[in-house]
């Protein structure tokens, strides 16, 4: 089992954060500024803004495949009825995502899936008040003369017109534009935070910001939260946390195990008064499953359920050789809404940058969609239909600066359920609620925003091939609710069952938000750590 390292006395602490993304940083940060001494837990490396990949064939430094070496930024994991793609880091999703930083329509909250009891609207619009400028979040409008022609968000402006869409809305993200290129002191927390450099729109947003213009959550909320003292271990992973007296509820506080070193054979163990686990959804339901079979027996047994898609839909548009390329701006910059009997959607362009051409080797030419949704039969008739439009997807290489896309992301939808099967988390879809793993919404945008500029309509292959859609903001699986027999976690992220044990992360939210999360994951734990009293004592 490798070399024990017992630390119990000296490094016993007030709280243990499980995860830096956008629920364990903020988590951080509002406990040590209430004077509590907090740890951060975190499996992946920390990262300098010159150490991310360069292009995404740098797969040790893009990929996080820990058995095959690799221990980049962006993981993806492959489930039975979900491809998931998630961060790893010091910063959590921050590092890879999108910048994209948006509140949902009042219609999310209306949905039933919420606990009731609670006007969540309301309550959590101060605290996206804070969240948004701790985040630096800004209007990107590509309509500014100072902004680079954008043919992809033109060719959705048209198709949402053709839809009757709302007017198209400049994309709020959380990026530093300003002079591109130049660094500048910090220009968001008067002077007192890290400089900035200006955004020089080359696209490699998720690649990690090589530039150090992106809003990643080292920069803001970890920022502080290491400079109030906050411990950041990197390259540790928590694998089990029991209470410091056996079978009670936790009351006496935690018992951590860590493993860290390159094979995780090195054990090591910190004692606390309490704990918040903000690992994601995969990582925090595959941890909550594994303490319920082992030291916390009374955690809910509703861990794993309502595990939502936020309702995504991921296809994809080759534009024409010769046009303006499309990787010339941050990866998302302006979205339209539409009402459909699908739900509430929210479509954005979203660009991977001339340098991520991996991403491309996961999409094939797009099929009509049958009765029953697509069929491997109807892709193959489409490849022989038009064999050179399929070679021209099939062969992704220069392909990266015309790829646009169309991310599409609605309220309501069904729901999985994520077990722990022998070799990790294994997903099942609803017998009355499914999850719908395409949308004729999105492709109906999709093509026509290729008939419009003369391109390709694409799809995944898990989708077109094995029926399996994908999404990069998985939500719910220890949701919030009135009691431990409708989810996992009381309204202020208490976990049913034990004290001083907390979750804040994607995994409390109970519905679709039609909308990037990222946003409302900090809103939701600002709310979360604002319940928690001040630290008594010396």
């Amino acid at each position: 089992m490798g070399d024990t390292i017992s630390t119990e006395d000296p490094d016993h602490v007030d709280w243990i954060v499980v995860g830096s993304g956008f629920g364990g940083s903020v988590s951080a940060l509002r406990l040590a500024e209430k004077g509590y001494r907090v740890v951060v837990v975190e499996q992946g490396r920390r990262w300098a803004d010159g150490d991310f990949a360069r292009t995404s064939w740098q797969l040790r430094r893009f990929l996080w495949a820990p058995r095959m070496g690799l221990r980049g930024i962006v993981r993806m994991t492959t489930l039975q009825h979900l491809s998931i793609v998630s961060g790893v880091g010091v910063g959590g999703g921050s590092l890879a995502y999108a910048n994209v930083l948006y509140r949902p329509d009042d219609v999310a909250f209306a949905d039933p899936a919420w606990p009731a009891g609670v006007d969540w609207a309301r309550e959590l619009a101060p605290h996206y008040d804070e969240a948004e400028r701790m985040l630096g979040v800004a209007a990107y409008d590509p309509a500014d003369p100072a902004n680079p022609v954008d043919p992809a968000a033109g060719a959705l402006a048209d198709a949402g017109r053709d839809l009757g869409a709302e007017a198209m809305t400049p994309a709020r993200i959380g990026v530093f534009l300003g002079t591109p290129g130049r660094t500048v002191p910090d220009p968001y927390f008067g002077g007192h935070g890290p400089e900035r450099t200006g955004c020089t729109r080359c696209g490699d947003c998720l690649l990690g910001c090589r530039v150090g213009a992106k809003n990643t959550l080292v920069k803001n909320y970890l920022w502080w939260a290491e400079r109030r003292g906050v411990r950041v271990l990197a390259e540790h992973e928590v694998v089990d946390v029991a209470p410091r007296t056996p079978g009670s509820d936790g009351t006496a506080g935690y018992r951590v195990t860590l493993r860290t070193g390159r094979a995780r054979r090195v054990r090591r163990e910190l004692t606390c008064d309490g704990v918040v686990v903000a690992g994601g959804v995969l990582g925090t339901v595959e941890l909550l499953h594994r303490l319920r079979a082992g030291a916390l027996p009374g955690l809910s047994p509703r861990i794993g359920d309502q595990v939502r898609t936020n309702g995504e839909h991921v296809p994809a548009l080759l534009m024409p050789r010769g046009g303006s390329p499309v990787g010339s701006r941050p990866s998302i910059t302006s979205s339209i809404h539409l009402d459909s009997s699908e739900g509430r959607g929210h479509v954005e362009t979203l660009v991977y940058g001339r340098h991520a051409t991996v991403f491309g080797a996961g999409l094939t030419v797009m099929a009509p969609q049958g009765p029953t949704g697509r069929t491997r039969r109807g892709w193959a008739r489409t490849v022989l239909r038009h064999p050179l439009r399929a070679l021209r997807v099939a062969v992704p290489f220069g392909a990266a600066a015309r790829q646009v896309v169309v991310l599409h992301m609605r309220t309501g939808g069904g729901a999985l359920r994520l077990r722990l099967g022998r070799r990790g988390l294994v997903s099942e879809q609803s017998r009355t609620d499914p999850v719908p793993t395409s949308s004729v919404l999105a492709d109906d945008v999709t093509t026509r925003m290729a008939a419009a500029v003369g391109g390709i309509a694409e799809t995944p292959v898990l989708e077109a091939l094995r029926g399996i859609g994908t999404t990069a903001h998985p939500l719910g699986g220890a949701v919030v609710a009135v009691g431990p027999d409708d989810g996992v976690v009381d309204p202020e992220h208490r976990a049913f069952g034990y004290r001083n044990l907390l979750v804040c992360d994607g995994s409390v939210v109970p519905a679709n938000l039609g909308t990037n999360p990222s946003l409302t994951i900090a809103a939701m734990t600002e709310r979360a750590m604002s319940r928690v009293p001040p630290r008594s004592g010396p």
